[in-house]
């Protein structure tokens, strides 16, 4: 049996799009064990993979905000060492950032990432032994499965695949909702309050409760502003993120705009609209087995009605 290392440690939707990279190694490699280096907070997530036999938990981002406690440098040395306890046959960064290099290169095994051409912090490949061209205009889920192929030596293929199944997460609940996504850690990427309270109100004939999920107070307090304007609209307590995937599998629909768990409800086969401001989605858009609607694009604002028209699309 061979022990494989993938490190792809954030942000969530990088995460969701490495997803198919692993269902995929793991058809080829029906026999290997495959590790994964995340950050804590996706961990969760993570562990829902059937192909993942360990998860490796990094704090980099708590750590940053801590560098002078001596707790900090206590989980570094925890983490190094764990990291380093055992020699994998293969170490595969698809994140390509310096400080995931960094943890490639404390790794024991062969080391791959991607080439100058390919990579997005050019400073990461000194660390790799082996660096891989990979075409930066491919979808992100297609440069995973591209540089986990040519690290593995085989041909990516096939349709994609999360790993992660709508039925056995969302369970038997009888509850009928449907979820606005409004929060997201960019500020170009926001879509006006305003807008989302229009599009609440206009779905309030469906006869669903509408969830307005959130990760930090600000956004809390965002989804709060919002519901308080909608009828039948409600904000879920703070759940970790294997939670929320439960939660997203047992919506009716999904609209929100370009963030994390957009991408994973598209990962779920959740039906979704994605309401895309500040990016392009033909590079980063949600992909997966459930229909699918893409209003708007990089500095297009898409107003309301479109996304009641792309939802009733969706029917």
């Amino acid at each position: 049996m061979s022990d494989i290392l993938f490190i792809k440690t954030s942000s969530l939707g990088d995460v969701i799009h490495h997803m198919p990279a692993i269902s995929e190694a793991r058809r080829h490699r029906p026999d290997a064990r495959f590790c994964w280096v995340v950050e804590e907070a996706f961990a969760p997530l993570v562990r829902l993979h059937p192909a993942v036999e360990e998860v490796i938990p990094v704090a980099s981002r708590r750590w940053r905000r801590a560098l002078l406690k001596a707790s900090t440098w206590s989980d570094i040395s925890g983490f190094v060492r764990t990291i380093r306890s055992r020699r994998y046959d293969e170490v595969i960064d698809t994140q390509g950032l310096l400080r995931t290099a960094v943890m490639t290169r404390l790794a024991r095994g062969r080391r791959h990432g991607y080439d100058t051409d390919s990579i997005r912090e050019r400073l990461a490949c000194p660390f790799y032994d082996v660096r891989h061209y990979v075409g930066r205009a491919l979808h992100a889920i297609e440069r995973n499965r591209t540089l986990t192929a040519l690290a593995l030596a085989y041909a990516p293929e096939g349709a994609i695949d999360f790993g992660l199944d709508r039925a056995r997460l969302a369970g038997a609940s009888p509850a009928r909702y449907g979820m606005l996504l409004h929060a997201t850690a960019r500020p170009g990427k926001q879509w006006p309050e305003a807008h989302w309270i229009a599009l609440g109100r206009a779905l309030t004939d469906r006869g669903l409760e509408l969830l307005l999920p959130w990760g930090t107070p600000s956004e809390r307090a965002r989804s709060e502003r919002i519901a308080a304007q909608i009828p039948n609209a409600r904000v879920p307590d703070l759940r970790p993120l294997d939670d929320v995937a439960r939660l997203i599998a047992g919506a009716q629909f999904v609209t929100g705009v370009d963030t994390g768990l957009l991408h994973l409800a598209a990962a779920i086969g959740v039906p979704l609209v994605g309401i895309f401001i500040g990016s392009e989605p033909g590079l980063t858009g949600p992909m997966g087995r459930g229909p699918i609607a893409i209003v708007g694009g990089k500095s297009a604002m898409p107003e309301p009605r479109d996304v009641i028209d792309a939802l009733r699309g969706l029917s």
